[in-house]
């Protein structure tokens, strides 16, 4: 995963007319991509404590880009970008930092 890569993926969710599927996925990717920054930056002993958060977290953003894309195929949107995605938890993981990261540059 590569930030044009993310870019890329962001478009095509970005279109859908899925509004609260995809702000789910957004609000669910912030959130992660928090608690990952955040365990980053902490010591071994509070990372233990973060550790089921952080992976509850993840679970939750997958289950996320999975919602979305199933129910954009059931519309008839495209959802090639959850293919293009992937099932590596750490690619996923990475695309919501990158996600986060976009945002925060749309909104400058």
């Amino acid at each position: 995963m590569n930030y044009n890569d993310a870019l890329n993926i962001y478009s095509s969710i970005k279109g859908t007319s899925l509004i609260k599927l995809k702000s789910d996925l957004i609000k669910s990717a912030v959130r992660y991509s928090r608690l990952r920054v955040e365990w980053r930056l902490i010591d071994l002993e509070r990372r233990k404590n973060l550790s089921q958060e952080r992976t509850s977290a993840h679970n939750a953003f997958i289950d996320s880009c999975n919602i979305l894309g199933r129910e954009m195929a059931k519309i008839g949107e495209n959802n090639r970008w959850r293919v293009l995605l992937g099932s590596e938890r750490e690619t996923i993981g990475d695309f919501a930092c990158y996600l986060n990261c976009i945002l925060g540059i749309e909104a400058g």
